[in-house]
């Protein structure tokens, strides 16, 4: 645990406000769920909670199947990080967090397809390595009750590969069952 140096006071309604610095670095924000532990010292942990964070094991499951069928590398985010990656490097995208382009295709609810090599490929996590990103790509978000948590991501492992229908329709199968196994 690392310590801030803020201390705030609870008020009468057992409410504390979390400083607004800590909410930007944690990208935490207005209507975000917090998780609450509690410490054997008498700590009160808050976590951001992530739903699809609790199926991470299923997810790596999942990942990798993706990666077999497809033959891409597959990668399952959630709003902050990406929780499971197959076919590609764990060390660049395992646990690594989500770029601010991923981020905004996944808040808008877009479905993402580069289908050409022209195309400029997105990041997907922070400070990617520019001259390593993948030419071709399809992002598809994991919409759960109405509200996205992750996104489901498939890269090109060779220049010349062209993503096409059969990868977005993967895409979606994969956001869909994924978000059912939310539901249950």
């Amino acid at each position: 645990m690392k310590a801030t140096g803020v201390v705030r006071r609870i008020d009468d309604l057992g409410r504390i406000v979390i400083p607004k610095e800590i909410r930007r670095t944690l990208r935490i924000k207005e209507g975000d769920p917090i998780e609450i532990f509690t410490g054997k010292e008498g700590e009160v942990i808050l976590k951001k909670y992530s739903p699809i964070g609790e199926l991470s094991e299923f997810a790596t499951g999942y990942a990798e199947t993706l990666a077999k069928t497809t033959g891409h590398i597959a990668c399952i985010t959630d709003k902050d990080s990406v929780i499971a990656v197959s076919g590609g490097s764990k060390k660049e995208y395992l646990e690594k967090a989500i770029s601010p382009e991923l981020e905004k295709i996944i808040e808008n609810k877009e479905v993402y397809t580069s289908k050409d090599n022209n195309e400029k490929a997105l990041p997907i996590t922070q400070n990617a390595n520019t001259n390593n990103l993948n030419n071709s790509q399809v992002i598809y978000p994991i919409i759960s009750d109405g509200d996205v948590i992750g996104s489901i991501v498939l890269l090109s492992k060779e220049q010349s590969t062209k993503m096409g229908d059969s990868e977005l329709k993967v895409a979606q199968s994969a956001a869909g069952f994924l978000s059912s196994q939310m539901e249950i």
